[in-house]
């Protein structure tokens, strides 16, 4: 998918596989917001609403992107839904001989924020579809996690395995402590 300077999203269409199965076609919605800073800070709230998931991508030759990133860490945190999903991207990964950040920082930063991390390279084309694939099964999976779980708790079907200690002390607590029509 190329990405040109535009503060006009871009759209696009990835496969989404497990074991070789297409488990569903997810359509993209990718906004860059680099070289848009003044329009940017105007909508902020607009550029973030509905997002599940991003990409916090710093270039590897450039400190200063990398500083950056904290700030924008924080700012996407504000305005997101705490269980959106990151991943810190240390991109022109082609470079090496003009490294200013290395890859143990960028690991090391992206594990403190319990950010995923991968280095690309956009002018290779290396890593680049496999980080939007990995943030997209990250989403996929917390999808249906949430799913599986609203399901299992409207049919009453949540099931223990076998040799699951079943504790009904917390339950019946927390109904006493509720009353009978509390919310």
């Amino acid at each position: 998918m190329s990405m040109a300077r535009s503060s006009r999203p871009r759209f696009g269409t990835l496969p989404v596989k497990k074991e070789g199965t297409l488990l569903v076609l997810l359509i993209l919605k990718v906004w860059g917001l680099s070289h848009q800073k003044k329009m940017y800070r105007a909508i902020t709230s607009a550029y973030y609403r509905g997002a599940v998931g991003a990409l916090l991508v710093y270039d590897v030759t450039r400190h200063s992107t990398f500083e950056n990133a904290e700030r924008w860490l924080r700012e996407l945190r504000d305005h997101t839904d705490p269980n959106v999903v990151v991943m810190l991207v240390g991109n022109k990964s082609d470079l090496r001989h003009l490294l200013a950040v290395s890859t143990e920082d960028g690991k090391s930063f992206a594990e403190r924020e319990a950010l995923f991390f991968m280095e690309t390279s956009a002018l290779e084309a290396t890593n680049v579809e496999n980080a939007f694939s990995e943030v997209l099964t990250q989403i996929y999976n917390i999808v249906n996690k949430k799913a599986l779980e609203s399901s299992e708790q409207a049919n009453g079907s949540a099931v223990p395995s076998k040799g699951e200690k079943i504790d009904v002390g917390k339950d019946v607590s927390a109904i006493k402590s509720g009353g009978c029509c509390s919310s």
